[in-house]
């Protein structure tokens, strides 16, 4: 590509969000990001925000009114609003698709657990939304505790490709990590026996007990996840609005709102910085 029509792109593309900005919003109506702060994070015109499905972290249906819910969902489109540009949810089967696709620029926004790990990846905004981790149980467990899963002769569930799959793992030295694809694909290994327990945050854990009929999420926990707005490296000139936009989130209890109308438990906004 030559200078002149590497230039003319970049043209193109202010014109085109700014168009879409226009048609989100009603023409003439002011936006709070600047336009290059809109061309990092919003590259195609659109906010590409990659979410995951069975968990009120990401999205969830809501078969009352049609219209999804989940932190994730709601915060994706309170970003591209506040951006003024037109917001493109991308729905990936399982959360390590959704990271995938962070990594290589294939989306513009992700909400997940902030881990060192996955800092190599991608960045991070500040922590939105703290989770307590457990385990969940069919009816015939034995187990009373999370303290008690690292035992030997149990069989641990853990999403493949999660950062539970690499805590546990890492931690657990006596029961056996099994590696379930989706939340629904663990929930058929609970109900026959496969595995003892299933291991991740409590709000995943809480949906997912609702449909294995004798269940339960087990009191006490085994860690904290912290969840924050990713972006794909490369965009870092964009992490000061990613910043700003998260702390404004949680001062004007946009968070919390979203935590409620999601129906998300064990999870609390996380302190301001």
């Amino acid at each position: 590509m030559t200078r002149e029509s590497g230039r003319m792109r970049r043209i193109i593309v202010a014109f085109l969000i700014g168009a879409g900005a226009l048609a989100w919003h009603g023409a003439g109506l002011a936006t709070d990001a600047d336009l290059e702060t809109r061309l990092i994070l919003a590259p195609s015109g659109a906010l590409r925000a990659g979410l995951y499905p069975g968990t009120p972290t990401s999205i969830l249906p809501n078969a009352g009114s049609g219209e999804p819910r989940g932190v994730g969902h709601d915060l994706g489109k309170e970003l591209a609003r506040r951006l003024g540009v037109p917001y493109e949810p991308v729905v990936f089967a399982k959360n390590a698709d959704v990271l995938a696709a962070v990594k290589n620029g294939e989306i513009d926004v992700a909400f997940t657990n902030a881990t060192a790990v996955r800092a190599r990846d991608m960045d991070f905004g500040p922590h939105f939304l703290e989770i307590e981790l457990g385990c969940l149980v069919s009816r015939e467990s034995t187990l009373t505790t999370p303290a008690e899963m690292d035992s030997p002769g149990l069989r641990i569930g853990v999403t493949a490709g999660s950062s539970t799959d690499a805590t546990l793992s890492r931690d657990f030295k006596h029961s056996e990590i099994v590696r379930a694809a989706t939340f629904d694909v663990a929930i058929e290994m609970l109900s026959a026996g496969a595995i003892h327990a299933y291991a991740t945050n409590k709000a995943t854990l809480f949906e997912m007990a609702e449909k294995l009929p004798g269940s339960k999420v087990l009191d006490g926990r085994w860690g904290i996840e912290r969840h924050a707005i990713a972006i794909p490296k490369g965009r870092e000139q964009a992490i000061a609005f990613i910043r700003q936009f998260t702390n404004e989130m949680k001062s004007e209890g946009v968070i919390g709102a979203a935590i409620a109308r999601a129906g998300l438990r064990g999870a609390t906004t996380s302190p301001a910085e």
